[in-house]
Parts: structure tokens; sequence; C-alpha cells
């Protein structure tokens, strides 16, 4: 029996996700220039069409709906570097935390939201890790003892070697404009920035992101939505970091978790 890792209706539910994107930024601009405030903008449902597809796909692969967590009391989940953290999506099975998602948006402003984004999502992997490999997510003993010497490091794969650790994704939504795809100048004071990063887009910066915080086991899987502004179509810079390969990649994980 073959098994479709991805619902038939996939694609449409991804472009029905950057419709909503599109028409939710659009009304809380609306609201904001009425007199709503930042908030409208910053604080809506923009991204809650992406949430939807973690529902159905984990659905699609055999588990109910009521192991996805998306209401902000639920969503919560504890840290190492701090108390707690606020995730977009939790998926919980029979005790176990299987997926954690989140999910970022970046239209305009791209050099001051860049480096940001990167610190804050690179920071967010580290605290996970440490954390679930101090037992703060069940399935091992919680470490009493504060971390000494010789503790593995941050980065180190050992460090993550769990045969079934949680499926962390990170997803960001970038408008396809000619700022975001033409090259990027930076300063050389002292040392030489790494050549991949030489004549390289804001565009593909964030593939570069994406690409090494998987390939550092930071992250599952991670991808890169470009979308022109306010239209409904998408494209990826490879295969790789494409939002198809991040719920693929997923769904295997919660096909192996619902046998």
């Amino acid at each position: 029996m073959t098994i479709e890792l991805l619902p038939h209706a996939f694609d449409e539910l991804v472009r029905r996700a950057i419709h909503t994107f599109w028409h939710s930024r659009s009304a809380g601009i609306v609201n904001e220039r009425q007199g709503a405030g930042r908030n409208a903008v910053v604080g809506g449902k923009n991204m809650d069409g992406f949430v939807e597809i973690v529902r159905v796909v984990v659905e699609h692969c055999g588990l109910p709906a009521s192991t996805v967590h998306i209401r902000k009391s639920k969503v919560i989940l504890p840290g190492f570097f701090r108390a707690t953290k606020n995730w977009d999506v939790l998926v919980i099975h029979e005790g176990r935390l299987l997926g954690v998602f989140e999910f970022k948006s970046q239209v305009g402003s791209f050099g001051n939201n860049f480096n940001n984004r990167s610190e804050e999502v690179i920071g967010s992997a580290a605290d996970l890790w440490v954390a679930h490999h101090r037992g703060a997510y069940g399935g091992m003993p919680r470490g009493k003892n504060p971390v000494k010497e010789p503790s593995p490091a941050l980065l180190n794969p050992v460090i993550q070697s769990d045969p079934r650790p949680p499926f962390l994704a990170w997803l960001m939504l970038l408008e396809d404009c000619a700022a975001s795809n033409r090259p990027v100048k930076f300063e050389e004071p002292h040392f030489p920035v790494f050549p991949e990063f030489r004549d390289a887009s804001y565009a593909r910066r964030h593939q570069i992101l994406c690409e090494r915080l998987v390939e550092r086991q930071l992250y599952s899987a991670a991808a890169l939505v470009l979308t022109p502004t306010g239209k409904d179509t998408l494209r990826s810079l490879s295969s790789a970091t494409s939002i198809r390969n991040l719920f693929a990649e997923f769904a295997g994980r919660v096909l192996a978790a619902a046998q």
C-alpha cells in the first residue's frame, strides 16, 4: 500500500496560506491608518494559513487534530537559558513532543531585520535543544545539576544524538521584490566574510541561513517562501529549502509516530 506523504490539496493549502497572509496584512495596515496602532500590523493572524497546513498534514498522516496545539496558552515550552518560549504550533502525541513550528515573515525593511531574525532563530533552537537534552520535554530524566565541564559544546552534533528528537521547523515568508533580490554590500574592517555572502541578496542570505540551520542540526527543516506583494504565487530558491520539503520531512516523522 502506497502512502502519500502530503495531502492532494497541499499546493492549494499553500496558495490559500499566502492569500491569507497578504489579505490579513492589508487589513492590518488599514486598521493602523484608522488609529488601531502598530499591533494591528504585527499582532494579527497573518500566518494562520500555515498553521492550518500543520493541522491538515497531521490528520492526513493518521493522528487526531487534538495533537496540534495553536492556542497561545498551549504553545509554551520551557527553555534552558530562559524560563519559557511561545512557539506558533506544537504537536504532542501521547506525551511526546513531536513537532515544534515557528513561522516568520518579512515585508520591506530587509536590512534592519535580517540580523535580528537570524539571531532569534539560532538562539531559539539552541535554547530548545539544550532544554530537550536536559529532560525538559519528557522521555529522559530531567537534569537537576547545573551544566558543568566537560559538557558537550552547544552546537556539537553529539548533544543532539537522541534517536527520536522533536521535529523543529522554521519557515520564513519573504517579500519577493527588487529590494530583496539585489546584491547587498557589507563592511569587512578586520576579517573577510565567507565567500558565499559576496554579492548575495537578502533572499540569498535567507536561503543560506535555512540551509545552515539544517546542516548544523539546529533545525529539522527550514523553508524560505518568496512571494510577490499581494499575489497568491510563490517560489523557492532550492528544493531543499522549499515549503514542500519542510512538510514532507515532517509528514514522515508523523507517520512513524502514528504506527
